[in-house]
């Protein structure tokens, strides 16, 4: 079976191999649904042909017809049964297996127990029919959807009887008659799996030796330019009003990902030089489709030697404890670079030389807008054709916007596809504008403005008064004790902190007071120390001198520059299981993870240390705290001692246990308070917080059964943004 299955040819199934193997080897229940939960979470690109709908066909169907099938395995697997027929282009093809899947899809659609099952499988249902139908046509009046070798051997014998003939040497006619029908099925088959390039080198080698000189490659050439013909009537004829320039990509193809067809049979032609705005709206498959390219997954794309691409992203900072010079020269893409050509190129991007300058500091100290430089530092290092930028303003201050934009535009040898919601930058840069609509994209000439022109109900791309996104975030409810709005509740102190290895402070003696009536904006240039600032207040990170006070009560709803560390380590999670994972037992986890909550070695000691409090009971340790109640305008703590009865507790100020070096507990003591008080009535119930993501605009069938790790960049945000218990601060 493992030799078998290297004929799948299939990169969206190659990774998933051993365990379809494995799921036919066993055929235990928990290995079909490892099976099928892979599969359910596969980006498919690729054309479904034969081989591999041999290979999931019997998986599929032994999951839909058998009893034991839970629901939500049933359901991914009326998904995966939706999803790769709509990629079945072959209705042969489809003809040949798929009514296999038929009888289990109908009887999921007329009987399975969740109202959300029978209709996806009433949709499943639909998609086979249609595929299913019969399609074919006459290849001389139009494309067909499959080819066959007598198909071919009339086109083939045409273009040698128009070119010249087959030379008259004994046995050549005979030679010709079955090297014509091999050819032919040869050609068919890269044919109807649109490889339509390989057909001059499949031809030539066959016809020039029964020719003349020069004349085989001649009808090799032909038999290509006219299946290149038959290629444009079926999925469209790419515009010629741009023919002077130069066509470095030209590609058909469909995207998909588990149950979304995200992309079907649509055309992506890139000229060198342009700058492409990718548009459309969040969940369309903007970043699905630059990742796809990226990998070299999307079909029709040329390979990496004809075409050399770089997806910018902002993820450098793998070894952060090295410098940004070092960082570069190790990264074996660059071993045929020398140290010099490399320092030129980070100089041109902003990291000054030296031993004082940027290209000394450590990656670690980088911040949002550097990291952007240093990624586009190495897509020109790269050399790279094309440029795929996701979201590249995201991090950069207006003085790297603007380099950016000229940057992009003075170099005209670099094409870019580009992904971003700044309007002004698209306005900027772009040359084209590629939309997504009905599942296909669409090119329009010129900037987002003109694209508005053309479409003027695009204008949401500008500003939200002309969407009809709304968001609805549930109350943070009354901070208590708190009854001015001006009163202080988050407060730092003459704060100072230096990254490791950083030779000054990004921040040196800051003070700040924060209270329910703030809206602060922190500006400042890149690597002022703007992020700094706000997780030294959020306790992501420990001030080296001063300190950061907050009230007991506070509860602050915080989004990082970086977004989707948020939610990183939750990747196999639905964003349904991901809150209910946070807020299990009435806390919020992910506050405790914070450096400022995790307790340190010194930490431990004094917990474990006896303390007197000179009440005659002698020294004891702290077991927990285990009340709270108001005391003067301060706290005062229920203290639960170590081998000792309930009726011995205490209550102790909130200024004795900090006195005392109980600081980390009392902020574990009052996070747990201010989670509780922030959920209040709130059920943390499966379809409470389906409507939750639904009041934020996620689809309920994304949040509940789409892993995180599968979403869009933007649903992914939606996630983050829908952590509650809103916090009264948010940043």
């Amino acid at each position: 079976m493992n030799s078998l299955t290297t004929l799948l040819q299939n990169d969206d199934i190659a990774p998933r191999i051993p365990l379809l193997v494995k799921a036919i080897e066993d055929p235990s229940t928990q290995s079909q649904q490892k099976a099928i939960h892979a599969l359910s979470q596969t980006t498919f690109v690729a054309i479904v042909t034969s081989p591999v709908l041999a290979m999931v066909t019997p998986l599929l169907e032994r999951s839909l017809n058998s009893n034991s099938t839970a629901q939500e395995v049933l359901r991914q697997t009326v998904v995966v049964v939706e999803n790769l027929t709509k990629l079945v282009h072959d209705p042969v093809e489809a003809r040949a297996f798929l009514p296999r899947l038929k009888p289990g899809v109908t009887k999921v659609k007329d009987s399975a127990s969740l109202p959300e099952v029978r209709e996806i499988g009433a949709r499943a249902f639909a998609v086979l029919e249609e595929a299913m139908a019969d399609k074919d046509g006459e290849l001389e009046h139009g494309a067909v959807s499959r080819l066959h070798g007598p198909e071919i051997e009339k086109v083939l014998q045409k273009q040698v009887n128009l070119v010249g003939s087959i030379q008259d040497f004994p046995g050549d006619a005979e030679l010709w008659a079955q090297a014509k029908t091999y050819i032919s099925e040869m050609v068919a088959e890269v044919v109807n799996q649109r490889a339509i390039k390989r057909i001059p080198s499949l031809v030539a080698p066959y016809v020039a030796p029964l020719m003349n000189p020069g004349e085989g490659e001649k009808v090799a050439e032909a038999v290509h330019q006219f299946f290149i013909a038959e290629d444009h009537r079926q999925f469209g004829q790419p515009t010629k009003e741009d023919d002077g320039e130069v066509e470095i990509v030209n590609a058909v193809f469909s995207l998909g990902y588990g149950g979304m067809l995200l992309l079907s049979h649509t055309n992506l032609r890139l000229l060198k030089g342009h700058r492409y705005g990718l548009c459309g709206r969040n969940g369309a498959g903007k970043s699905t489709l630059m990742r796809s390219i990226a990998n070299g997954k999307l079909e029709g794309f040329p390979s990496p030697d004809e075409v050399k691409t770089c997806f910018v992203e902002h993820n450098q900072g793998e070894d952060a404890n090295i410098t940004i010079l070092e960082y570069i020269v190790k990264d074996p893409r660059f071993k045929d670079e020398t140290r010099e050509r490399i320092s030129e190129v980070l100089c041109e991007v902003g990291f000054t030389a030296g031993p004082e300058g940027k290209q000394s500091d450590m990656v670690g100290s980088l911040s949002g807008g550097w990291k952007m430089k240093l990624a586009l530092a190495r897509a020109m290092l790269m050399r790279a054709d094309v440029l795929l930028l996701d979201e590249p303003t995201n991090h950069l201050d207006v003085t790297n916007i603007a380099w950016l934009q000229n940057y992009l535009k003075s170099h005209n040898e670099i094409t870019s596809l580009i992904v971003s919601h700044d309007s002004g930058f698209l306005d900027e840069v772009c040359t084209d504008i590629y939309h997504y609509e009905q599942k296909k994209l669409i090119c329009y000439k010129g900037n987002l403005a003109d694209f508005v022109k053309a479409k003027p109900e695009a204008k949401s791309y500008y500003t939200l008064t002309s969407s009809q996104v709304q968001f609805k975030f549930p109350p943070p409810g009354i901070l208590t004790g708190v009854k001015s709005n001006t009163r202080s509740i988050l407060r730092m102190t003459n704060c100072s902190y230096t990254y490791p290895g950083s030779s000054k402070p990004s921040l040196h003696e800051i003070s700040c007071n924060l209270s329910l009536s703030s809206r602060v904006a922190i500006i400042g240039a890149n690597g002022a120390g703007k992020s700094t600032l706000i997780k030294l207040l959020t306790g992501e990170t420990i001030p080296q001198t001063g300190k950061v006070e907050k009230h007991p009560n506070l509860r602050i709803g915080y989004i990082k520059q970086h977004a989707l560390e948020h939610v990183e380590m939750h990747m196999e999670k639905t964003p349904n299981q991901y809150l209910q994972w946070r807020y299990a037992n009435g806390d919020d986890r992910e506050v405790l993870m914070k450096q400022s909550r995790v307790l340190t070695p010194e930490d431990k000691a004094q917990m474990a240390t006896p303390i007197d409090l000179g009440d005659g009971m002698g020294p004891r340790k702290i077991e927990a705290l285990i009340g709270r109640q108001k005391y003067k305008k301060s706290y005062q703590y229920e203290v639960k001692w170590m081998n000792m009865m309930p009726k011995m507790n205490s209550q102790i100020s909130r200024e004795t246990l900090v006195e005392r070096g109980f600081q980390k507990l009392i902020q574990e003591f009052d996070d747990h308070e201010s989670s509780r008080e922030g959920l209040g009535y709130r059920v943390l119930e499966p379809k409470v917080i389906s409507k939750h993501f639904e009041d934020l605009g996620m689809d309920p069938e994304i949040a509940n059964h789409n892993e995180i790790s599968g979403l869009s960049g933007g649903q992914k945000v939606k996630v983050v943004l829908g952590k509650f218990p809103t916090g009264h601060i948010l940043v």
